[in-house]
């Protein structure tokens, strides 16, 4: 497949790369800064900024899906902001370009641990991640109202941290997975990116969100 991937030098976005390319596919990075990816086969960088929609709109024009971890940082202070910008261009440049699919990385804030209850809106939700979490929450419902985008927006868990590649998780829909022994699941970033190629190649969570763990 030819997959456009934002976000494509962070955390989760640079794990995305390299799973996709380990199988083949053909990947268009957009960046602001193209000088730090260094040529790798099956990889294509392309200057763009996720903050304006033309460009990338530009960028994945003939592309089969887009993979979309944009996050401003969780140290920006207009997180909140700028992630909700970021996204108005995303989904205005893929209706632009004509690509349907689209897979958003999101949050786990938005995870509901009670009914009605969701994990952002807890007292013991970190207030340092509340803003992205919001965020994130925000197109969460935004995509729910989107009728021409064939999309899917995955959260992670509670837990998502650096780790080996197992190939191996579970899935499931609004409510966290459970953990062992009562504490929050979580799944290496690793596996997380396995989740998202999987999900990109065979699709099974078309306008619906869903959750993965180990």
């Amino acid at each position: 497949m030819k997959i456009a991937l934002i976000g494509a030098t962070g955390f989760v976005g640079s794990a995305v790369l390299n799973e996709l390319l380990s199988r083949g596919h053909a990947v268009t990075a957009l960046a602001r800064h193209p000088e730090k990816f260094a040529a790798r086969d099956g990889l294509a960088v392309v200057r763009a900024d996720a903050l304006d929609a033309a460009q990338v709109a530009a960028a994945v024009r003939g592309h089969d899906a887009i993979v979309s971890a944009y996050n401003p940082g969780w140290s920006e202070p207009r997180i909140y902001e700028l992630f909700g910008q970021g996204y108005d261009a995303i989904l205005a440049g893929a209706r632009q370009a004509g690509v349907k699919r689209l897979l958003a990385v999101g949050g786990a804030g938005s995870l509901e641990v009670a009914p009605g209850v969701q994990l952002v809106d807890t007292p013991e939700f970190p207030a340092e991640w509340k803003q992205g979490a919001l965020a994130a929450r925000d197109l969460l419902t935004r995509l729910r109202g989107d009728t021409a985008l064939d999309w899917s927006f995955l959260s992670p868990p509670v837990l998502l941290a650096p780790g080996e590649r197992t190939g191996r998780y579970r899935v499931g829909g609004d409510q966290p997975l459970p953990g062992q022994g009562g504490q929050p699941s979580g799944i290496s970033v690793a596996d997380l990116a396995v989740a998202i190629a999987d999900e990109i190649e065979k699709p099974q969570h078309r306008r619906r969100r869903f959750t993965v763990a180990n």
